[in-house]
């Protein structure tokens, strides 16, 4: 119950995925960092992370100053707020002396002439015997409150009040918001009730009245004044007028948080609600019911035997538990374990070693500061720029020179965090780089396959436990083909599954790559010896496939000889013993694994002559990884990821297609090149499009720069154009005087003529990317997978 699943084999394969180290049955004290771990961990756990735009850096976010400034209420806005009132102050102070012309038009069109005497506009007339004898007396009444609520909601309406007061009050705390709202409506109570507050000498506003005047006229009669309804009708008023202010001030969740507070401290529970307690005290095990979990976790994390590490593994295993409905599975394994409670099964609780800074409760990694710029918004000017699965999840493509940092100020960081996220049991992670690469220690990762070291301990299984020959065939099709024109990989994959379906068949798996090549190249005596092993009946369909592949031997546009040339670089010296042929000494490793695990893997790929060769196992890995992410679509727990340190190679019109559908199963690509110009140019639109996330580093090229360009677009700016004009002056006193001002400045008279106009621009020009990005800085836009948008914006990868 408290494994996550690694544990689980396949169990199909002769040679399964390798599996970690199990975690130890008792519970030991993470790595000590160089800081007091108790109260430290403790106060990182509870700090704050608000919500905030993609890119920023949530971890104690604050919004700058200027952006702050900026929220607040503009003059305009105060002013129109203000001259609506006034002016439906000075309008209201006419109305009620008639001095509005045709005041009373709308109210004679809708009035008997006989209640009104004649002659005049609206004058009252008694009518003798009625129970109502002046009804024009209370017809002015129900007049008079109509226009009054006309005029207020005017003068609301038009002055913007309703923002005015969600800006001074929504945003206060309680009970402040709740006590300035009350105070609001005590101030309207008061206009509309005056005689309720002895301190008050004003006449009443034309609310009640006119109410009781319209029911005087409907039941033509004075006896609703001497019925309940009277008390009936001031209750319904009054509730009227404190409804939104009640709302204003969230009296409501006010009153149900303070009863809740009530109830537990009579029960002997803590006042504070559990949602408003320090994250450290674990509040959701304790909304759920789970104080002694809680309790034990309190503890471990302020005697300093937990890190962020082991906070984010239980959190989020929490999250998961709650949501599969095995809670008390959960709460046993931390009363058992404490603090290495869902340790991952390598049994590592932290790195060795970090050299950037991460939030793993966000999975954020920073990788420098926003740059203060004039394009760049407000809220980002300044504070901290960063990377998580919600932007990871898009893809990312980094574009930049051999020294420009991309390795050590992006790639590097980025795998850092997908390492300890892993150890969360949050992520898996596959790194694919040169041999030599600076990615972290073979410590850090749970699998290395070393590609051509007769040293390693693992190998690249080519067919990533596929079953299926099809599937098979077009990992090995995009690895060997995708990047030719002349064959392609639709093309490639015919001829491989004709083989690899027959060879299967007669073997139970599929060939080591050597033996794939011989077959590919039309050997007869590895042909014949095939066709040998498939006598029967039920390998008829078999015999089929490999007489079709053999009748194609040789035939014009055959592309088994290119196949076979391209898994010649494979079949080398320096590769002896690896991709299938090593036997029982070297462990094969299938990118399978990582759809189902949380494993933290690194494929060092071959250098020094081998780059045509390493370029292929690339393409190869991001097949197999595209392919694999599709697994567990909708239900896999963890977000799965590749990191490409160089790309060059690797996209073709197959893999851009395959990183497109990424985004929605959970899993994205960080594909690093040096120049664009690594890409065929046909796919340059495509890649820019496939990706969420686009990264340019300090000193690319304007070629490169113009394909950013491209992609980032343009947008709307406000221009201002100055024309200065010499003035002519006709009369003479002018003329001597601008003279004597032209002999002391030296400058004619003139006059500015300013055009304000909105212009289209590009976001970043090409030769801005080129040539006005600081060393050390970076151009980078984000797309989250919610649709959210980061613009491009300047990095300082420095700070």
């Amino acid at each position: 119950m408290d494994s996550d699943g690694t544990q689980d084999t396949r169990g199909t394969h002769a040679n399964p995925v390798p599996r970690p180290a199990g975690p130890p049955d008792v519970p030991r004290v993470p790595p000590q960092p160089g800081h007091s771990p108790g109260t430290l961990t403790a106060n990182w756990l509870n700090e704050k992370r608000p919500e905030a735009e993609p890119g920023i850096w949530r971890f104690g976010y604050v919004r700058p100053k200027a952006a702050r400034k900026a929220e607040r209420l503009s003059p305009v806005t105060v002013a129109g707020m203000l001259i609506p009132l006034v002016v439906g102050i000075v309008f209201w102070s006419f109305w009620r002396r008639g001095e509005v012309p045709y005041e009373f038009t709308v109210l004679r069109l809708f009035t008997p002439d006989d209640w009104w005497w004649g002659g005049t506009l609206a004058t009252p007339k008694e009518l003798a015997g009625r129970p109502v004898p002046y009804p024009g007396v209370e017809a002015l009444e129900v007049y008079s409150g109509l226009s009054f609520a006309v005029l207020v909601y005017l003068v609301i309406r038009l002055g913007g009040w309703a923002v005015v007061a969600r800006h001074f009050v929504g945003r206060k705390a309680q009970p402040a918001r709740a006590l300035i709202a009350a105070l609001g409506a005590l101030i309207t109570l008061s206009l509309v009730f005056p005689g309720a507050f002895p301190v008050v000498g004003w006449d009443p506003v034309p609310v009640v009245t006119p109410l009781f005047s319209l029911l005087v006229l409907i039941t033509d009669g004075y006896g609703v004044y001497g019925s309940p309804s009277k008390e009936l009708l001031d209750t319904v008023v009054v509730l009227l007028v404190l409804w939104p202010f009640a709302r204003l001030g969230a009296w409501l969740p006010l009153l149900r948080a303070r009863l809740a507070e009530r109830r537990r401290a009579a029960h002997g529970q803590d006042p504070v609600a559990v949602t408003e307690q320090p994250r450290a005290r674990w509040p959701e095990l304790r909304e759920a019911g789970q104080h002694q979990a809680a309790d034990l976790l309190t503890a471990e994390l302020l005697a300093g035997r937990m890190n962020d590490v082991d906070c984010a593994r239980i959190e989020h295993r929490w999250t998961r538990s709650r949501r599969q409905g095995r809670l008390a599975d959960f709460t046993d394994t931390v009363l058992r374990q404490g603090a290495a409670a869902f340790t991952h099964p390598s049994g590592a609780r932290d790195l060795a070693h970090r050299a950037a800074r991460h939030d793993l409760l966000t999975g954020q990694v920073r990788i420098g500061r926003w740059a203060t710029a004039e394009r760049t918004p407000l809220a980002y000017g300044g504070v901290g720029a960063a990377l998580g699965p919600e932007t990871l999840r898009t893809s990312l493509l980094v574009v930049g020179p051999s020294g420009a940092g991309k390795t050590r100020q992006v790639i590097a960081p980025v795998a850092e965090s997908l390492t300890l996220q892993a150890l969360t049991g949050g992520c898996a992670v596959v790194v694919v780089c040169g041999a030599g690469t600076p990615l972290g220690p073979d410590s850090a990762y749970d699998v290395v396959v070393r590609v051509g070291d007769p040293a390693s301990v693992h190998d690249l299984d080519p067919y990533a436990e596929a079953d299926d020959p099809d599937e098979a065939a077009a990992f090995l099709a995009e690895a060997l083909a995708g990047d030719l024109d002349s064959v392609g990989a639709d093309r490639a994959v015919r001829p491989l599954a004709q083989l690899l379906g027959p060879y299967r068949a007669a073997y139970g798996r599929f060939p080591a790559l050597p033996v794939l090549r011989e077959l590919l190249e039309g050997d007869p005596a590895a042909l014949a010896d095939l066709r040998g092993r498939l006598a029967g009946d039920r390998y008829a369909a078999m015999r089929r496939e490999l007489d079709a592949r053999a009748r194609q031997t040789g035939a014009p546009g055959d592309p088994g000889p290119v196949l076979a040339d391209r898994l010649a670089l494979l079949d080398r010296p320096a590769f002896d013993g690896f991709f299938g042929t090593g036997g029982d000494t070297i462990r094969p490793f299938s990118l399978r694994a990582v759809a189902h695990h949380p494993l933290r893997v690194r494929i060092d790929l071959p250098r020094h002559g081998h780059e045509e060769a390493a370029r292929l196992i690339a393409r190869l890995v991001l097949a197999q990884f595209a392919r694999v992410a599709q697994e567990g679509e909708g239900t896999r727990d963890h977000f799965v990821s590749l990191v490409l340190d160089d790309a060059t190679g690797t996209v073709t019109p197959g893999s851009l297609r395959r990183i497109q559908r990424l985004r929605s199963q959970n899993a994205g690509v960080v594909l690093a090149l040096r120049s664009v110009s690594d890409v065929p140019e046909a796919l340059h639109g495509p890649l820019y499009g496939a990706v969420g996330c686009r990264m340019a580093l300090s000193g690319v090229t304007t070629w490169d720069g113009s394909r950013f360009a491209e992609a980032w677009g343009t947008e709307w700016v406000e221009t201002k154009d100055v024309a200065q004009h010499t003035v002519f002056a006709d009369q003479p006193m002018t003329r001597l005087m601008h003279s004597l001002r032209k002999l002391v400045t030296g400058k004619a008279v003139t006059t500015e003529a300013v055009t304000v106009r909105q212009v289209e621009r590009e976001r970043w020009s090409a030769s801005e990317l080129a040539h006005a990005v600081p060393p050390g800085h970076a151009v980078l836009s984000l797309t989250s997978v919610k649709g959210e948008h980061a613009p491009p914006l300047l990095v300082d990868l420095r700070g």
